[in-house]
């Protein structure tokens, strides 16, 4: 890169490279850093998913970035229920779409962004910050730079864990994503993977973090077992294919999200993806809001009056503006369901899958509600 870069992007996945290339396409040059390999971690097998948007896909197929029909699976229905015999099940088909959603294989997600970013002259990719008008933190929630710039995380930790697992199912999903939640406050999500009348699907399953060890120490046969049951043989029987990882949840939402480089006028930082929120993973938009960042911020800085610098506080605040009160909805809104099926008071448990029950019925409402989920405005 001849010029010296206009923004420095610290942080190169999903939400860090997707900023890179929707700046690059608007000609501003990109300095994108990304750390040298951890030896040994190219090893292991990520079995991370998302649930991607319709919002989501379109931004990714703008880019050219999203993987091929083998690695994003349609979700056709999703199916969710309670524990006393609720349930709402959402359709594609009743909301005329394709799929409510897509279930992405990370790896080939990744790769597909990193191939692109090569192709890219407008990005140069380094191994360490460099100085630039607009510095964009896209570290993850355990940003050290954020922490350095003296920015306030607020944490709200659950007592719970997610376990993540690859799992193969006696039964073909046949494109539906399932969900359950429990008496306890656990929620278990089965997405599918590997097309629309595969058997691989990918496990999510939020436990209270006294059991996550003890889950994660059984057996390979234990665990199958234990992940049967839970699921009511929806699938018949689920066999583990590859490793188990668990983190802790938690919400949380930074107090600032732009702001000045200390000690360096002229110069400015923003927050994106989850080095500025995280939300509970029961609604699987945890990525989608950081894609939706990308974006935002993109927006605004292709749109500035042309004398102004890409990090003008003016245009920053106008980005945390605009993501801060969508993101908010959404972290209440997944808390507020793990709150309401964390407890069993009275005559609680009976309410709630009653409640679930009604809205199902309700047309108008879950239509609405399922579009704001897609990401759509209708």
């Amino acid at each position: 890169m001849a010029l010296p870069p206009e923004v420095c992007i610290r942080g190169a996945g999903i939400v860090g490279r997707t900023l890179a290339l929707l700046l690059a396409r608007e000609r501003v040059r990109v300095a994108l850093v990304v750390p040298p390999a951890t030896p040994g971690k190219e090893d292991i097998r990520d079995i991370r998913a998302y649930a991607l948007n319709t919002a989501s896909r379109t931004l990714l197929e703008s880019l050219r970035a999203w993987p091929d029909a083998a690695h994003a699976t349609a979700v056709r229905e999703m199916l969710v229920h309670g524990d006393e015999g609720g349930r709402v099940q959402f359709s594609a088909a009743r909301q005329k779409v394709d799929a409510l959603a897509w279930i992405v294989d990370v790896p080939a997600l990744e790769q597909q962004l990193a191939d692109a970013v090569r192709f890219q002259p407008q990005i140069e990719v380094v191994s360490a910050p460099v100085a630039a008008p607009l510095t964009v933190v896209c570290e993850g929630k355990a940003s050290t730079t954020r922490e350095a710039l003296g920015v306030s995380y607020e944490v709200t930790r659950y007592p719970q864990h997610a376990i993540a697992a690859r799992m193969e199912a006696e039964q073909s999903h046949d494109g539906i994503a399932r969900q359950w939640f429990n008496d306890r406050g656990e929620v278990l999500a089965l997405l599918p993977l590997g097309g629309t009348h595969g058997k691989t699907v990918a496990l999510v399953w939020s436990v209270d973090q006294l059991r996550a060890p003890e889950l994660l120490a059984q057996s390979d046969e234990a665990f199958d077992t234990a992940i049967t049951e839970a699921s009511h043989h929806a699938l018949g029987a689920l066999k583990l294919t590859s490793e188990r990882g668990a983190w802790p949840l938690a919400r949380a939402i930074a107090d600032r999200w732009t702001g000045a480089m200390p000690g360096q006028p002229n110069r400015s930082w923003a927050l994106a993806g989850d080095a500025a929120h995280t939300v509970h993973p029961l609604a699987g938009q945890g990525l989608n809001l950081g894609l939706a960042d990308a974006a935002a911020l993109a927006e605004v800085i292709k749109n500035r009056d042309y004398w102004r610098s890409v990090g003008d506080p003016r245009l920053l605040r106008r980005y945390e503006r605009a993501r801060r009160a969508d993101v908010l909805q959404m972290s209440l809104a997944t808390d507020g369901l793990q709150q309401l099926f964390s407890h069993n008071l009275g005559p609680l448990p009976a309410l709630r899958n009653w409640g679930m029950r009604g809205f199902d019925r309700t047309r108008l409402v879950k239509h609405w509600i399922t579009a704001q989920a897609m990401g759509l405005k209708a």
